[in-house]
């Protein structure tokens, strides 16, 4: 079986372990592929929370020149605004936490940025309806 839609984002690192490590702290998300590759010698991981077939890939570069910033970042939907809340409070002590939570209203909800190791924003949030949207526009 071969992929059909959207499947993955590729973000540019510099350390990749440093890089699951924080995705796996933040985002619950977990390695299920990992290489270096045949024509750049990067070291290249997939991770991925496992909850659909989606995957950030994360490819070692020397030098991160465009990070996502907080108009363009990745999101990342909590199970209850306390989770967003411990999650901040982890980021903050970590040096990550890029804005604090807040209650945006429908449809953005309870959110706050983070900043992972290289500068590319991770949105946490809790009350977002992207699934029903989707769904709703089927």
């Amino acid at each position: 079986m071969f992929d059909l839609g959207l499947t993955h984002v590729a973000l540019p690192v510099r350390d990749v372990d440093a890089s699951i490590a924080f995705y796996a702290q933040y985002a619950r998300m977990q390695v299920v592929h990992r290489r270096t590759d045949r024509i750049s010698g990067s070291d290249v991981a997939w991770i991925s929370d496992r909850t659909r077939p989606f995957a950030i890939v994360l490819v070692r570069t020397r030098k991160v020149d465009s990070p996502l910033l907080p108009l363009a970042h990745l999101g990342v939907a909590c199970a209850s605004r306390t989770d967003v809340d411990d999650l901040c409070d982890q980021a903050r002590s970590e040096g990550f936490l890029r804005l604090e939570s807040r209650e945006a209203g429908y449809p953005v909800g309870y959110s706050a940025l983070l900043a992972d190791p290289d500068g590319h924003t991770l949105e946490l949030s809790y009350g977002q309806e992207i699934a029903l949207a989707v769904a709703d526009a089927a």
